[in-house]
């Protein structure tokens, strides 16, 4: 940290700010929190289940629509910030207002989760294009990979505290329901994201742009038109962005599947949570590691590994009978999960033209998002055909198999193809 400028440390604490959303509000304890208030107003789990699905469904949508447009408009003088500060308020002010909706107010609940999806996704669009403001092409690599291994660590602290809260309160050895344990965590968790998104706020501003213009909205959408007109002329980036699509969407399903994979293997949910934690733990060092031998090898040959990695890990997963086998397979997706992203928004970062940065990373946004779906779907047709779990999480090596073949036709030369767009 000692060796990052003012600029590149704010940029970097923000992946340390806003990934304890992801872990607390995402994955682990607002699920079983939204469950449990939708039970309490007397709606049966599968009905429930469906409408968080619904809610994830929806906030993908309504930010897969808005991100290229949003993005375009950001490329202008002064609104990258502005819109970063917009949609990162939107996430942190509704997060707090998770806390105060009355229990069994599922549908308030909802609402609530949808809006700080938007505000949390929103915001990462205008973060991650910051990456071009805040650092150089030769260290664009270790910077992205610094703020994924911040992220890690910084999502661990609020969520040991938050389970702690919540264990006490099980074992009666605080004074606490459940239901108030989690509230207090989502309080934790907007107050962790506010505070540590100061730095960002502080030290960051945007360096490359293009000059204002009277009507920005209208030339915005004029400017998306010619991009789409003219994709030939953006053809790395977009080979990159069908790879993207492919193997990420195989990363995304395997990290959102554990959990339900780990329950079929009769894996205890409170192991699970360790499990959680010790990936957590993993990922930060791998994926500091990814960008130092990235400066080394290369980002695009990073990610290949990761992909390497990935394809082992489902293949082990067809073979997975035991806890044991389920803590070597997380230990793998840990040594990976971060250095995969990490060097996928670094080299990103360094193939698109950098006054044009928000529109790309809006279409970034789109296609990390729209990649939820394939996956997720993969997996389900082929277990329920087979009847095996196992043979559901194998079925992802086609998607990073497809992604690594796209990957390798992508040039390896970042500064020609910057250069050539």
């Amino acid at each position: 940290m000692k060796k990052m400028t003012a600029s590149e440390r704010g940029w970097a604490f923000y992946d340390w700010a806003n990934s304890a959303y992801t872990l607390i509000v995402v994955t682990a304890i607002l699920p079983l929190y939204f469950k449990a208030s939708a039970a309490e107003a007397g709606i049966d789990a599968a009905t429930s289940t469906a409408f968080w699905g619904y809610a994830n469904s929806f906030s993908t949508l309504i930010v897969s629509i808005l991100a290229p447009i949003l993005g375009t408009i950001a490329d202008f003088k002064g609104f990258k910030k502005r819109f970063f500060i917009i949609f990162a308020a939107l996430g942190i002010v509704f997060t707090l207002l998770l806390a105060v909706v009355p229990s069994g107010q599922w549908m308030t609940l909802l609402i609530c989760f949808v809006i700080t999806s938007i505000g949390f996704t929103g915001a990462n669009i205008f973060y991650d294009a910051f990456l071009v403001d805040v650092t150089s092409e030769e260290r664009m690599e270790k910077i992205s990979a610094n703020g994924f291994a911040l992220g890690y660590v910084g999502s661990i602290i609020p969520f040991v505290i938050s389970i702690g809260l919540i264990m006490t309160s099980q074992l009666n050895i605080l004074p606490l329901s459940v239901s108030i344990a989690s509230q207090i965590a989502f309080v934790i968790t907007a107050l962790w994201w506010g505070l540590f998104t100061i730095p960002m706020l502080k030290n960051v501003e945007q360096k490359y742009y293009v000059e204002r213009v009277p009507n920005p909205v209208s030339t915005s959408f004029k400017k998306l038109y010619k991009t789409f007109k003219n994709i030939k002329e953006y053809k790395t980036i977009f080979l990159f962005l069908l790879a993207y699509f492919f193997y990420i969407d195989g990363v995304h399903t395997v990290i959102n599947m554990s959990t339900a994979f780990g329950t079929d293997l009769g894996i205890s949910s409170t192991t699970l949570l360790i499990v959680l934690f010790v990936t957590q733990v993993i990922a930060a060092p791998f994926t500091i590691l990814f960008g130092k031998l990235a400066g080394k090898f290369n980002e695009k040959t990073m990610i290949m590994m990761g992909i390497i990695v990935y394809i082992i890990v489902c293949i082990y997963a067809y073979f997975l009978d035991s806890a044991l086998d389920f803590w070597i397979l997380a230990m793998l997706v840990g040594s990976s999960q971060g250095g995969i992203q990490a060097m996928s928004r670094s080299y990103f970062a360094k193939i698109v033209p950098k006054e044009s940065s928000n529109e790309f990373f809006g279409f970034y946004s789109v296609f990390g998002k729209f990649a939820a779906i394939l996956g997720p779907l993969l997996v389900g047709v082929t277990a329920q055909f087979t009847g095996s779990t196992n043979s559901g999480v194998f079925s992802l090596v086609v998607l990073f198999i497809i992604g690594g073949i796209l990957l390798l036709r992508v040039p390896t030369n970042e500064r020609s193809v910057s250069a050539a767009k």
